[in-house]
């Protein structure tokens, strides 16, 4: 009797190594799909293009080796420090950030590198408290109202900016959010394309808006085909930089819920190849603590290079899940691949003719998307919403952050604070900062000890 031959699985470990022309082809792929959304953040923040994409390469290699490259991430630019970077280079970098025919401010820049370089350091301290107490004393501090609460603050205060950008053609802009829409909701599941709704949408809007003269390619002709990026150093003798690192660092309460996420459903997928293969599964999702040092260790090289500030990127681990490739070497070859962008001149110059227009019709998305994944977290974590601490904690916050940001002059609560906020705090910070003391109170005087009933959660 013939016995039925297993169908063969295809797929790579972290520790695997492809052969050199899968290793290129599938670490182009990790590159593609992260290019996007690194350089609209660059693009919106005016940080160098080539900078920006040099820094997420090496310091994707740099975090690989980090974690002993036993957590496979590619490192890209974050969303979510968007609206703190810019409220900082418009109050340190006005002129220049203001002025609509630049795209990079360098004075600026230099000062959020110092935020950036804290913010790093944050990381770490936590990761290596995580690894040295466990994640669940940090929930108590960081409860997922609190992560949640702050993420959806953080992207519906940049419905402004958005807007505004969109202002500058709203025909374009609103093509530019239709077809990006239409993108990522019906190209699911169709492999790489199904990975870059992005891209393609900011394809689609930069041809439409040619017509309207909306595209000037003179700064394109005007680069050299090879250049140095900018790189710039830390102005860590700016008095100024100072202020910034509480405010930048303070956003890592929001990145640090997403990276663990990114690291669960990682894990999840890893194993379920180890078990097809026959191997013993790796359980990376216990690396929690090691991975938030390698998300540090990532930002400690963008923030000294002059690059975004950085995160592990959801697109590139459902790309590797797609593909079953989690190899560590595949990644290590798209972050040389992603340094050597950054040097061709004309690709940097070529992403700053994007017209305003298209970047505000992507943003009307993104941002969006970043409020409903806050919202998304306080759903799957099933945070009690009938409790009144948690309504407290959430309320405050969402109304501090949100509305401090639209309301109040430049975005900043009238609150003085020497070195760390001479020129009053930003609201995204003030109100995280108020979520966390509100939650310390309820740790110190929890109602229980004046007589009162806990409620039933119902989500539970």
């Amino acid at each position: 009797m013939a016995v039925e031959a297993k169908p063969k699985v295809f797929g790579y470990m972290p520790a695997d190594t492809p052969p050199w022309g899968a290793m290129l082809s599938l670490g182009f792929q990790q590159v593609l799909t992260m290019f996007p959304a690194t350089v609209l953040v660059a693009i919106l923040t005016k940080f160098d293009v080539g900078v920006t994409l040099a820094a997420s390469g090496l310091g994707t290699i740099i975090a690989l080796l980090v974690a002993t490259r036993r957590i496979p991430m590619y490192y890209g630019s974050s969303f979510s420090y968007i609206a703190v970077v810019m409220a900082a280079m418009k109050m340190y970098d006005p002129t220049c950030f203001n002025a609509k025919d630049t795209v990079y401010c360098a004075a600026g820049v230099q000062i959020v590198q110092v935020g950036i370089m804290g913010t790093a350091v944050f990381e770490i301290l936590i990761g290596l408290l995580i690894m040295r107490v466990g994640k669940a004393a940090l929930d108590q501090v960081l409860p997922p109202v609190i992560t949640g609460s702050v993420a959806i603050v953080i992207g519906i205060a940049l419905a402004g900016a958005a807007l505004g950008m969109a202002g500058a053609h709203w025909g374009v802009a609103l093509i530019t959010l239709l077809v990006t829409v239409a993108f990522s909701v019906y190209l699911q599941g169709k492999g790489l394309l199904g990975m870059l709704p992005i891209l393609l949408g900011a394809i689609v809007g930069y041809l439409v808006a040619i017509p309207f003269g909306l595209v000037d390619f003179a700064r394109v002709d005007a680069a050299a085909w090879i250049q140095v990026p900018r790189f710039t150093l830390p102005a860590f003798g700016d008095p100024r930089a100072w202020a910034s690192i509480t405010g930048i660092a303070l956003i890592a309460i929001a990145t640090i819920p997403e990276s663990t996420a990114h690291l669960y459903q990682m894990s999840l997928y890893i194993d379920q190849l180890a078990k097809e293969l026959g191997k013993v599964p790796l359980e990376i999702k216990k690396l929690i603590g090691l991975n938030l040092v390698a998300d540090g260790s990532d930002d400690l090289v963008v923030g000294f290079l002059g690059g975004c500030a950085g995160t592990n990127y959801g697109e590139n681990n459902s790309l590797m899940a797609i593909t079953r490739n989690y190899s560590v070497p595949v990644l290590m070859t798209a972050g040389v691949i992603a340094i050597l962008l950054g040097f061709i001149g004309k690709l940097a110059a070529l992403v700053n003719t994007i017209p305003v227009a298209v970047t505000g019709g992507l943003a009307i998305y993104l941002f969006g998307v970043i409020g409903m994944q806050g919202i998304a977290l306080i759903q799957s974590e099933k945070v009690n919403l009938f409790d009144p601490r948690q309504l407290a904690v959430g309320a405050i916050i969402l109304i501090t952050g949100i509305g401090g940001n639209l309301a109040l002059p430049n975005g900043y609560f009238p609150f003085q604070i020497p070195a760390l906020f001479p020129d009053g705090i930003p609201a995204i910070v003030f109100s995280a900062i108020c979520g966390i003391v509100l939650n310390l109170l309820f740790l110190i005087l929890p109602p229980a000890r004046f007589g009162v009933l806990e409620r039933e959660n119902i989500n539970t």
